[in-house]
This record gives structure tokens, C-alpha cells and sequence, in this order.
């Protein structure tokens, strides 16, 4: 609803058509206020007052958003603050929302029915394999696909919350990095010109070395939780006993081929046709996608069993609680973004000038870690295209002679994302889905601690590796 309210706003003033971009030289960080609001709510109120923010949290983000379209409205003229709105929902947000609607109600109606008994080693050959599928299926997709089955082979575990932790630092973030199709910065590296297969090439190392280590991590963990914490209970109080995986809701694999089919016609096909609508310029190919990306939805729906979903535990809570977040993420960041494309005339001009050296030449280490603790709180994609524009813009530029600074970029935009719950859509997705199951997920700062405790010295280490 608070989503639907802020389009409607936004389209009540005709004169959008020619709205003006916010410009952010000059302007002061101020205006980055309402996003700084928005994440401590995100952060605080589940912790302060979870009952409030269960029933209110899209009134919240609302406000939020609010704050800054209406001082941007007084201040700059209703084009530049509903112009902005229209172009954050219309370019990005409707997109970004259509496709992990689709992966999550595609990937919600497959079913595995059956259960294997939540061992280290099952655990730790789960995540494994829903790390590889992420690359394939993209972060949603797999993370929607795997992590039923993974809490239910864990429910007769008293301590879970590490397991889902560790999901959503592999499937749901460092497993998409090999391909477009595996995250949302990377797909829009490849719509920007860089090759399909350039990221499985230029950062496969960086990727072996963060998952690998991450899987060994969770292994000796999930290994000390049951030989020291006595997490095992008598087989006859599992709530879901062993037996053998089936499969329901089978055709929902076609469908997800179909998704990765329709992103990668979206990228490769360019008919070179595009229109604007309410002032947002879109190009045929995108809309075609998302058109198509909606109809797979329906169909989902349609032909699914209504057994499967109900095996799924399925419910719209998750992407109902992800849409009203990263509405008003998409609406209060836009002065943020528009702060960081200024450069050194902007109020982020510090950064800026952080990842140069007094040569003009990029430092990489610097690519990494900036594009990455912008990604911990920004949304990833982008704080991705953000730097790739700093680094110059030019896909065939990057991907030789600038490889590395851009291996850099997308190493720190798609690992830091797993640095918080708002770096990535699937990692809201992820807690919601676990909370639903019983269990009980760590507050914003208490799953920043995890992060900082295992990844942080991972993000460390590979600076001083990769990225010298």
C-alpha cells in the first residue's frame, strides 16, 4: 500500500513529463538524512520495539520517503522531486521488483518434500550447492529454492540461527558473483557492456577463496554446535522425521529457465527502440521483459499445486516486507546517489578522491572497500554503477586495462552485500522466511556482529591477495 501511495503521488502532477534531475553538486549532505532515518529504523525499531515496526513498518518507511520528497518539492519544484520518484520506481524499482517477484514465486512453488537429518556435513553440502545455483538462477531464486529445505533438516536444532546466517553470506550474496545472472550489480555491468563471461574469468579466484573459506568456517561451527552444545534431540521428537526428497511443483523449473532466458534476451537483444513514459525513458527490451517476467508470475500461480505452496509454508510476507523497504530505499537514496555521481563536487567528495592516487591512477584496494561499505548500507546495484562511472564508464576500458579495478568493484559490491540486511533484496527475504519458521534472527546490529566477526577478516585478507 505505502508503495502504491508514493506512485500515486508522484503521477498526480502531469508536468513530471519534463521533470529535472536532482543534481547533487553542491548540495549539502543534509539531504542524505531521511536515507540515514530509514536504515536506523530499519536497524533500531525491530530491536526497540518489534511489535510496532511488525505492524507499522511500511507507515514508517512512507514517512521516511516523505521527508525528503516534500522538502525537495518546497525547496527544488515538484518536477525534481516527483520526476526523481517517477525514475526511481519506473527505472529501477519496478524492475528490480518484478524480477524477485518472479524468483521468489517461481522458486516458492517448487516443493522438496522429504527431509534429510541436519548434519555438518548435509549442512555444509547444501549451502555448497545453493552457492553454485546462485550464479545460475540469481541470489533470489536459489535462496528461495534452498532455504526451506535447509531449516526444515534443522528443526530439531535448538541453535539454527548461525545456519541461516551462513546462507545468506553464501546463497544469498558471494554465490552470484560469477555471473550477471547471479546478482543484481553484475547484470548491470553486463547491460553497461561487460561480457557475459568476463566475471567468471577475472574474480572466479576471489569467489573460490571467500566461499571456500565461509563453507570451512561453517563446517568446524556447525560441528562444535553439535558435539558441545548438545543440539541433538531423540529422532522421535524431529518435528519433520527422515524421509526420502520428492519433488512438487516440477514445471516451475521451466519457468525459471524462462526468467534467465528473458534477462539474458533483455541484455542481448537491442532493438534500439525506446519511449517515455510519465518522463521515463524505457527501452523496448526491458519493457518486454518485465512484461513477460509478470506473465511467468501469473502462470506460477496457475499451475502450481496448491500442496506445494502449502508444503512451502509460501506466504507474501517476505516480498510484501522487501517491497515496502526498498521503496522508500529507492526513494530516500536518490539524493545519495545523486551526491556520489557529483564526484568532487558533491558531498561525498572525500570517497571520491579516496580511490585515486595522486596520479589519477585507481587504487584498487580502496575500489574494493569503498564500493563495498557503500553496498553494506546502499543497495548494491547502484553503489556498483556509481564506481563504475568513477572508474571511467567504459565497459572495453574495464574490462582490460582496468580489469582489476573493476574485479575490485564488483568484488565489493556483491561480497558487501552480505554485510547487513539491506545490502541485498534475498537477505531481508531470507530473515523473514526464517522468522516465519520459529526462528529467531539476529537484530540489524546483532547480524552486522556476525558479519564483522567471519567476514570482515575474509575482506581483509583478500585485499592484502587480490587487490594490492
Amino acid at each position: 500500500m505505502q508503495a502504491k501511495i508514493l506512485i500515486g503521488l508522484t503521477s498526480l502532477v502531469p508536468a513530471l513529463c519534463q521533470a529535472a534531475e536532482f543534481n547533487g553538486s553542491g548540495v549539502s549532505g543534509l539531504w542524505g538524512i531521511p536515507f540515514a532515518g530509514l536504515l536506523l529504523s530499519i536497524a533500531l525499531f525491530p530491536l526497540l520495539a518489534p511489535a510496532f515496526w511488525h505492524h507499522h513498518f511500511g507507515k514508517v518507511t512512507l514517512a521516511w520517503a516523505l521527508a525528503f520528497l516534500i522538502p525537495c518539492a518546497v525547496v527544488f519544484g515538484t518536477r525534481t522531486a516527483g520526476g526523481g520518484a517517477l525514475h526511481a520506481f519506473g527505472g529501477e524499482y519496478i524492475p528490480f521488483i518484478i524480477l524477485i517477484t518472479s524468483l521468489f514465486v517461481v522458486a516458492g512453488g517448487i516443493c522438496v518434500h522429504g527431509n534429510l537429518h541436519g548434519t555438518p556435513a548435509l549442512n555444509t553440502g547444501l549451502l555448497a550447492l545453493g552457492t553454485l545455483l546462485a550464479s545460475v538462477m540469481g541470489t533470489t531464486g536459489a535462496s528461495m529454492l534452498m532455504i526451506r529445505p535447509l531449516i526444515r533438516a534443522n528443526d530439531h536444532r535448538k541453535h539454527a540461527v548461525h545456519i541461516v546466517v551462513f546462507f545468506i553470506f553464501l546463497v544469498a550474496n558471494a554465490g552470484g558473483s560469477l555471473t550477471p545472472l547471479g546478482d543484481p550489480p553484475l547484470f548491470l555491468g553486463f547491460l553497461k557492456g561487460v561480457d557475459f563471461f568476463w566475471t567468471m574469468k577475472n574474480i572466479f579466484p576471489e569467489t573460490l577463496f571467500l566461499c571456500l573459506s565461509l563453507l570451512a568456517i561453517f563446517y568446524a561451527l556447525d560441528l562444535y554446535y553439535c558435539r558441545n552444545k548438545e543440539e541433538a534431540r531423540e529422532p522421535t521428537l524431529d518435528p519433520t522425521p527422515d524421509s526420502p526428497i520428492c519433488f512438487e511443483g516440477k514445471a516451475n523449473f521451466f519457468l525459471l529457465a524462462a526468467i534467465v532466458g528473458l534477462v539474458l534476451m533483455s541484455g542481448l537483444w537491442k532493438p534500439g527502440i525506446s519511449f517515455a513514459v510519465a518522463g521515463v525513458p524505457l527501452e523496448l527490451q526491458n519493457v518486454v521483459r518485465d512484461l513477460l517476467l509478470i506473465a511467468v508470475i501469473f502462470i506460477s500461480l496457475r499451475i502450481t499445486p496448491q500442496t506445494a505452496r502449502e508444503g512451502n509454508g509460501f506466504s507474501w510476507g517476505p516480498i510484501q516486507e522487501v517491497a515496502k523497504l526498498f521503496a522508500g530505499i529507492f526513494i530516500t537514496i536518490i539524493p545519495v546517489i545523486a551526491m556520489l555521481r557529483a564526484g568532487e563536487a558533491g558531498a561525498f567528495a572525500p570517497i571520491i578522491r579516496a580511490v585515486t592516487d595522486s596520479s589519477g591512477q585507481p587504487i584498487n584496494a580502496m575500489y574494493f572497500w569503498a564500493s563495498g561499505i557503500l553496498s553494506t548500507f546502499l543497495d548494491n546495484a547502484p553503489t556498483y554503477l556509481v564506481f563504475f562511472n568513477t572508474a571511467g564508464g567504459d565497459a572495453q576500458v574495464l574490462m582490460t586495462k582496468l580489469a582489476a579495478t573493476l574485479a575490485a568493484i564488483s568484488c565489493g559490491a556483491v561480497f558487501m552485500g552480505a554485510n547487513s540486511y539491506i545490502g541485498n533484496a534475498p537477505n531481508l527475504m531470507v530473515k523473514a522466511i526464517a522468522e516465519e519458521r520459529g526462528i529467531k534472527m539476529p537484530s540489524f546490529f546483532g547480524y552486522m556482529a556476525w558479519s564483522c566477526v567471519v567476514l570482515v577478516p575474509l575482506f581483509i585478507l583478500m585485499t592484502f591477495i587480490f587487490f594490492r
